[in-house]
């Protein structure tokens, strides 16, 4: 089979080069390499440019190189009668779980308080909080949630949980549903979006829920851009309100040079690595979905087009 490896992130040379000895049998090439688009059999993908996947005549398989699909949805061409299989390993949902309790910790121990301190020479001593006191909400409780939601409960914090169903986590108060979800949210002085995007979660971070969590709340999104209301999330930054924020996706990627975000005291922005996808680690089982594609066996990890993930 004829492969095609497109991402604008990864560089293709080096993905090729770990796919190719799991793929002995099989034509890996990047786009630029693809003379004849009719050959295409498979593709593995990261934000390919839309219209590019619709272009292939005779693909067969989608294989994405994130967790997220939406943006893979959004293109009005993407063939949707194809199987599309998302990336998901306990390597991802560890990522995932360091950077959630990296930050969460950041602002649990005050860092940023004593780093402004030390650039201005004041030393004082800040009133510490005990983590068993210190409430985490979760927004999604997939396996990237619940990896997070389990180191968490490691440090001792308190850790409640909000998803479309009820998920029971072992010492995770669960919430579920939209009936549910006000009352999710007064409980949490810091929120995590690990959520996928669909269109009853688009924008799911906006003035009103924003003004439901206690003031001096933090918030932190590694799920994407699209969840938050980002004109929201300024304004209960700027009146103090929201205590902090720290973002890894964005509405827009890269951020634009002039986007607030990058400028303002309460904002740490991130470049969308909050869960980075390593080569060796993966390539496994992206080689076994594409025997699987040769040998006609069911396909893993696929994506439910009505849900979105």
């Amino acid at each position: 089979m004829t492969i095609l490896f497109q991402s604008l992130i990864h560089d293709p040379d080096l993905w090729i080069d770990a796919l190719q000895p799991a793929l002995p049998d099989e034509d890996i090439r990047p786009l630029a390499e693809i003379d004849d688009k009719a050959s295409v059999d498979a593709a593995i993908v990261l934000a390919p440019p839309h219209g590019l996947l619709a272009s292939l005549p005779n693909l067969k398989f989608v294989q994405n190189l994130g967790a997220g699909v939406d943006g893979l949805l959004k293109d009005p061409s993407y063939p949707r009668h194809l199987p599309l299989a998302r990336m998901v390993d306990d390597g991802l949902a560890n990522k995932m779980a360091e950077y959630v309790v990296l930050h969460v910790l950041r602002y649990h121990r005050q860092v940023e308080a004593m780093q402004f301190n030390q650039r201005n020479k004041i030393w004082k001593w800040l009133p510490p909080v005990d983590a068993s006191e210190r409430c985490i909400g979760i927004m999604g409780m997939g396996e990237l949630g619940v990896a997070a939601a389990k180191r968490l409960l490691g440090f001792s914090f308190q850790v409640v949980s909000w998803s479309r169903r009820l998920k029971a986590i072992d010492g995770v108060a669960s919430f579920h549903g939209a009936d549910q979800l006000e009352g999710f949210l007064r409980h949490c002085q810091m929120l995590v979006c690990l959520l996928p995007l669909t269109p009853e979660t688009t924008g799911i971070i906006n003035r009103r829920t924003l003004s439901l969590l206690p003031r001096g709340a933090y918030v932190i999104n590694a799920g994407r851009g699209g969840h938050v209301a980002e004109h929201d999330l300024l304004h209960a930054l700027d009146n103090d309100y929201i205590a902090g924020a720290t973002l890894d996706v964005f509405a827009e990627e890269p951020l634009r040079q002039d986007h607030p975000f990058w400028v303002h005291p309460k904002v740490t922005v991130t470049p969308h690595n909050a869960a980075d996808i390593i080569p060796s680690r993966v390539v496994p089982y992206i080689a076994d979905n594409i025997r699987r594609l040769r040998e006609g066996r069911p396909l893993l990890r696929l994506v439910d087009m009505k849900t979105g993930y």
